[in-house]
């Protein structure tokens, strides 16, 4: 059968889905983006081509439209590397399935459930996940925040599409607070910067970046469960647009107790809801209560996700043999132990306070180490460039880190 991948998006999650694509089959993906970004600019993996009219639903339309007719009309399976464009997909299911196109995500209530963090969490309070206890600030009717909670607290936004598109001084992704006045300050310089939606203030969850959990699920069109994983974070990104994303993970490894019963509730989670397609779970785990608390859900696979891959489920062909070759697939539960370090070995050495942790970091780094966006295959030398200046800017990044970790 005769086919067409496309990926929409230019960042590090489009890099690795076009690398799984290249892994299985030896062939460059297609890449459609908005914008240049150094993950897909300089890679000869796949063929990027760019239209600034996507980042709106009528354009994005049409620029996956005039791609199908430029190359064939063939079938076409859509990646998205963010919820934006997800979205886009969900909203014209009925249009794009009957014009030969192939995806697999959720209905587009289902995703809006998960990527508005207020809806997230007032949906399902409810089920069978633990959240962590949370408040809701209304910015299009500011007033002060008066609730007495004990600090740090977290605050992030709920509407991360309206959020992404605001720009200035002192933007976090996720913000760190330590005290009611800095509260105050903080909403004040997100409601100025023209942020109308609701805030989410949240408990902060006590313990350093390896108590962070990250599970990648993929859900087939009948929304059952194939695919499972649980891996241990030991190290997140601390730059101020990234925190929140696994810098060092190890898939198969817990030092805490619960796999079973959080492997049960998720899996429980996603076919109760009648998910579909590949999802991210972001997790801590509180030793107060001895639980993971589910931290949000990406309604796509997560920046980290790749994984997978060297655990035997290379994600593009996943997507391939449910959706084009409809193979089937038992459901598995990723208990090998892989290991995924976007940082060099000096910041993992310097950086992650978990000592056990560490440990087991360097034991595996020789022989079951991956990194998503670097790849054997992809020799071009301004992306080698690229990543040797990343490389270096890790250690700078993290002696200047704004997120504490305590």
């Amino acid at each position: 059968m005769k086919y067409n991948v496309l990926i929409i998006g230019s960042d590090a999650n489009a890099y690795y889905m076009a690398r799984c694509y290249h892994e299985a089959y030896h062939q460059k993906a297609y890449v459609l983006a908005k914008d240049p970004l150094p993950y897909t600019r300089f890679s000869n993996i796949l063929n990027i081509f760019y239209d600034k009219s996507i980042w709106n639903e009528e354009g994005f339309l049409n620029a996956i439209y005039k791609f199908k007719e430029e190359h064939h009309n063939y079938l076409t399976l859509l990646i998205s590397s963010n919820e934006s464009y997800a979205k886009f997909i969900a909203k014209n299911k009925e249009k794009l399935l009957k014009d030969n196109f192939i995806f697999n995500y959720p209905d587009l209530e289902i995703i809006e459930s998960l990527i508005m963090k207020e809806k997230f969490y007032k949906t399902y309070q409810n089920s069978c996940l633990n959240l962590p206890k949370t408040y809701y600030y209304d910015c299009s009717k500011p007033k002060k925040f008066k609730e007495k909670m004990t600090y740090p607290i977290i605050l992030k936004p709920s509407n991360v599409i309206m959020y992404n598109h605001l720009n200035f001084d002192g933007k976090n992704k996720i913000y760190q607070i330590y005290s009611l006045t800095e509260l105050n300050e903080t909403i004040d310089k997100i409601i100025n910067a023209g942020y109308t939606d609701t805030l989410i203030i949240q408990d902060f969850i006590p313990g350093d970046d390896s108590y962070l959990f990250d599970a990648v699920a993929y859900v087939n069109s009948h929304h059952q469960v194939k695919i499972l994983s649980l891996a241990q974070i030991g190290l997140q990104e601390h730059s101020k647009n990234m925190v929140g994303n696994a810098a060092v993970l190890i898939n198969g490894y817990n030092q805490f107790e619960g796999t079973e019963k959080i492997e049960k509730d998720m899996k429980e989670f996603l076919e109760t809801i009648k998910y579909q397609g590949f999802c991210e779970f972001d997790l801590k785990y509180d030793y107060r209560d001895k639980s993971f608390k589910v931290l949000e859900i990406n309604a796509r696979q997560g920046r980290c996700s790749y994984y997978l891959t060297p655990l035997g489920f290379n994600l593009v062909k996943v997507l391939i043999d449910d959706l084009i070759y409809h193979k089937e697939q038992k459901y598995t539960f990723l208990k090998e132990k892989v290991l995924l370090s976007f940082v060099p070995k000096g910041v993992v050495k310097k950086y992650i306070l978990n000592k056990e942790y560490k440990e087991e970091v360097l034991k595996l780094w020789k022989t079951k180490r991956v990194n998503p966006i670097k790849y054997k295959e992809d020799r071009n030398f301004k992306r080698m460039l690229y990543l040797i200046k990343k490389h270096f800017r890790y250690y700078k990044e993290y002696k200047h880190s704004y997120w504490k970790t305590k």
